[in-house]
Parts: structure tokens; sequence; C-alpha cells
């Protein structure tokens, strides 16, 4: 466009210099310019007509977009093989180091406010600033009775979505204020003394994760053998267990909230003590419905995991249809797919890779993209190579060699 416009200013000169060559009408009193006077006039249009900077200049490089939507905090190893808290930023480039404690954190969570972290190591509620900066303990535990650890362990921390509280397990389910400093047991463990020591947990309490809107918490509930999941109403002080549940799995921490906080979604991609399958829960009721039960009937299972229900009203989840020939505990290659609310209907296949050895996954919250953490071999359970799957078809992104425990920050 710039050099059209000095084509077209040049050709106005040229009227110009004409129009000034050419002799007045006749009889008029003015003289036509000397060759001089007409240099003169060019040189000084071509002067204000030059522009300030080359025609050909190099633009300046612009910045690329961000490769997250939020921080993304993790689990990593540090140099002494203990597990530390990092982030990495939006850039999907930048890593800080949050922690630096003697024993491996075990548990931790984010404040959706400032990015502040509290953790578990050591047996202690610990607290840091965003940056990593103001350690300090809320709550210590003590020492660990390794016959009974149940009895005084802290573990998952989870921020209240104000910021101003953190909910966490130790002798059951429990609510710090960081306004007070005060410490508020809602829920006490249920156990049996046998007497000699002998202490079993007849229901076990801690928090989970709470739903977008903040009104509920998602909670396990644990027992000597085997665990489900429960609803806790922070406002009300009402816990709403699950119904209609038999061989379901739905617990310690794999269900996903809907965007609209009113349902859960669980998935289980193993054969094992519970049928694999996928189910919904209505978070006010409890109700459990099942969606696709494990024994599709013709001889084959259905196996899912990691379910979540998006914005666009589709329920996108990773699924593998198999025969029954299945070892105990044995990892499904699963596929990408999204289908409508009841994980049946206009179900189709998003990318044709498999993810056999995949252990974690954290959708993004648009559902355009699943972050999932992949083993380097089938004796890893927990953890693993943090790649972006987009749901476009685009290459994968690699992120971090090594993570587990992934969730987003603000």
């Amino acid at each position: 466009m710039k050099n059209r416009s000095i084509v077209f200013s040049g050709f106005f000169i040229l009227i110009f210099i004409f129009s000034a060559c050419t002799p007045a009408a006749e009889g008029g009193e003015n003289q036509p310019p000397s060759v001089e006077q007409v240099a003169t006039i060019v040189a000084s249009t071509l002067e204000a007509l030059t522009p300030d900077v080359p025609v050909e200049s190099t633009p300046e490089p612009q910045e690329s977009a961000d490769l997250l939507p939020h921080s993304l905090y993790y689990l990593g190893n540090d140099s002494a093989n203990l597990a530390q808290v990092f982030r990495m930023e939006k850039d999907g480039k930048t890593v800080n180091q949050l922690t630096f404690e003697p024993a491996s954190v075990s548990s931790y969570g984010i404040s959706p406010v400032d990015g502040s972290v509290a953790f578990v190591a050591n047996n202690q509620l610990v607290m840091i600033e965003a940056d990593g900066s103001g350690r300090r303990v809320l709550v210590d535990g003590g020492p660990v009775d390794q016959n009974n650890p149940f009895l005084k362990s802290i573990n998952s921390p989870v921020f209240s979505p104000d910021g101003k509280g953190i909910a966490y397990g130790m002798g059951g389910l429990n609510f710090y204020s960081l306004e007070s400093g005060i410490s508020n047991l809602v829920l006490e463990n249920q156990l049996d003394d046998f007497g000699n020591g002998i202490i079993v947990p007849r229901e076990l309490f801690w928090p989970e994760k709470y739903s977008p809107d903040g009104q509920k918490l998602l909670i396990t509930l644990g027992y000597y053998e085997g665990a489900s999941s429960a609803v806790y109403y922070p406002n009300g002080n009402s816990l709403v267990r699950l119904k209609n549940d038999a061989g379901a799995l739905i617990c310690c921490g794999d269900p996903n909230w809907s965007f609209d906080s009113a349902t859960l979604y669980s998935a289980n991609p193993f054969m094992g003590m519970f049928m694999p399958g996928l189910w919904r829960v209505d978070a006010s009721s409890g109700d459990v419905t099942t969606l696709l039960s494990g024994d599709a009937g013709n001889g084959t299972f259905n196996f899912a995991s990691d379910a979540y229900y998006a914005p666009d009203g589709q329920l996108y989840f990773f699924f593998a249809n198999s025969n029954s020939e299945q070892d105990f505990g044995a990892r499904q290659p699963l596929q990408l797919v999204k289908s409508a609310p009841d994980g049946v209907n206009n179900r189709t296949v998003i990318r044709m890779e498999t993810y056999e050895l995949m252990n974690e996954a954290l959708w993004s919250p648009d559902a355009s993209f699943v972050l999932a953490a992949i083993a380097s071999n089938d004796s890893i359970y927990a953890g693993g190579q943090v790649e972006v799957i987009y749901l476009d078809g685009s290459p994968n992104v690699v992120l971090i060699p090594f993570a587990q425990r992934l969730k987003w920050g603000p």
C-alpha cells in the first residue's frame, strides 16, 4: 500500500509540473515559471513525500499467545529425588520450584485467588506464597503411628474458592480459617477400637475438590476395604451420600465436576475388585446413573477414564471396548472420544492414537485439549511425561519429562 501511494503521489506531481509550465490565459498577468523555479518546486514536493523510514523494513516479532489457559502446578522430583511442588507458567516453558522440603510433599492444594500453596510434608500442613516465600506451618500432626496411620495423618489440603480457608483431612474432615487461624473438625472419622492397639477404620473422611460454583465439596469416604465418595455442603454442614451405586467405582478424587456444578462424572478403566464403566452422579440427591456398564453384554467390556462434561454440552473421555479376556488390573489402549451427555449417543473418536500407559489426565476448561501424564513403561502407575493432546488433531506438545498430581492454578 505504501508503494502504491507513492506512485499516485508521483502522478499528481507530474500534473502539478505540467500545470506550472503551462502559460497563463491570454491577456493574464501571470508569467510561466522559469526552469529553476520548477526544479525547486519538484525538489520540495518530493522531500515532503519521502517516508521517514525505509520502504522495506523488517517487522518486529510478535509475542506468541500463551500455551496454557492457567498456570500449571504439579509434583516433580528435585535433585535429591524428593517430591516437591513446581509451577509452570502459562507460556508452557517457564518453570519454578516452589517447595524445598527435606521430606517429600505428599499432597497439596492451590489458592484459586492468588496462587499460594498449602501442602503436606512430614505430617505438617504448610503454606507458602505464590512465589514460594513466607513458609509457615498451619497444623502439625506430630509423629505418625505406623500401625494406625489414619489416626493423625494429615492429607489432601483444598483451598476454598474465596481463598480464605483450607479443607484438609486429619481425624476426619477439617476446615482451617486463614483469617482466624482456627481449625474445626466437621466430620469425625468413625473407628472401631478392638483393644490391644487394634483399631479398624469404619469410615474415614477427607476432601478432594470443590465444585466450580464453590457451593459443594467432593469428599472421599475411606473404608477398611474399598472407598466411595460423597458431596459435602459447607454452608449447610450437610452430607449427601451416593445412592444406587452398586458396582460403581466413584472415589478417590477421580470424579470430575460438570461445568455447571450439577453433576459428577466418574470412570474406571480397570478390571478388578470393581467393574469398569462410566457413571453420572446427581450432586443434589446423590443418585448414581450407569452410563456405560462394564459388561457390554456381548462378550466385551467397556473401559472409560477421565470423563469431563464441557461447556459445549458434550461429554469427553477416554474409552475402549475390548473382549472379556483381560488380565486383572491390565491397562487398556484407550482412545479420546466425545459424545452426548449420556456417554452413548453420537459417540465419535476424536484422535486415532491410543493411550495405554496414561496414568493421569487434566482437561482444559473449554475441552480444547487435555494434559496426559503418560508412563514410560508398564511398571509405572503414577505420573509420567506430560503431553498436551489437542482435540483438533494438532501435534502433541511435550511439557514436562515427569510429573504427577496436575492442577490448574489461577
